[in-house]
């Protein structure tokens, strides 16, 4: 395992106990949990933005406003987005926006769950949409309330994806309905390599549009 997550085994312990992993048993971990690991960290040692800078990000990438970053710090986001290429590395540096885990449930609560969400939507992306699934994003301090009431029990493997984060849920239905972007950068992080590739495409579509307009 050490080897596959390029971690010393001290350090997969550590993602275990952290939860960022899922032990099954004494050095055995559940599949999934791993997958989504790598595939959220993205190559090599990639510095992540803190949560409003990548929130920030994102605004600037679909044409609008960053909410609550000066303008020495929107200079210099502007600056480093203009550098990046790579669709992965964007990825991975906006992965602290949110705090994402996954949930199983009856099937009968998965309607509840997506009206208390913002949900980008894999249909902008020209994926099909599964009532079955949902993936959204609500206030940090709301998921143990939603949890409680729906009855969700966390699964690596749940169909159910939250993503908790204390920016403020207006702005974020305000760029979830704005354009792609969104939901571009939750699906550039997919375990399935289609999603994947769907939103690594849309991301570079995105870059080189905002590298083009920055240099006008």
């Amino acid at each position: 395992m050490s080897e596959l997550l390029t971690v010393e085994a001290r350090q997969v312990r550590a993602l275990a106990e952290k939860g960022d992993i899922v032990r099954v048993a004494r050095g055995i971990f559940d599949r999934t949990s791993v997958e989504r690991y790598r595939t959220e960290r993205g190559r090599g040692r990639t510095r992540t933005w803190a949560e409003h800078t990548a929130w920030g990000a994102i605004a600037l990438l679909s044409g609008a406003a960053p909410l609550g970053l000066g303008d020495t710090q929107t200079y210099r986001l502007r600056a480093a987005l203009i550098d990046i290429t790579d669709p992965t590395e964007l990825a991975t540096r906006l992965r602290d926006r949110a705090v994402v885990s996954t949930w199983s449930g009856h099937r009968s609560v998965s309607d509840r769950v997506r009206e208390e969400l913002v949900v980008p939507g894999r249909r902008r992306l020209g994926l099909v949409e599964s009532d079955a699934i949902v993936d959204g994003y609500l206030e940090t301090e709301r998921i143990a309330g939603l949890v409680r009431r729906c009855r969700l029990r966390e699964d690596p493997a749940g169909p159910i994806t939250l993503r908790c984060t204390s920016m403020d849920m207006d702005f974020i239905a305000y760029l979830a309905a704005f354009n792609r972007t969104l939901a571009a950068v939750d699906a550039a992080t997919s375990l399935d390599p289609r999603e994947r590739g769907v939103g690594e495409q849309t991301l570079i579509r995105r870059l080189d549009l905002f590298r083009d307009n920055a240099r006008r």
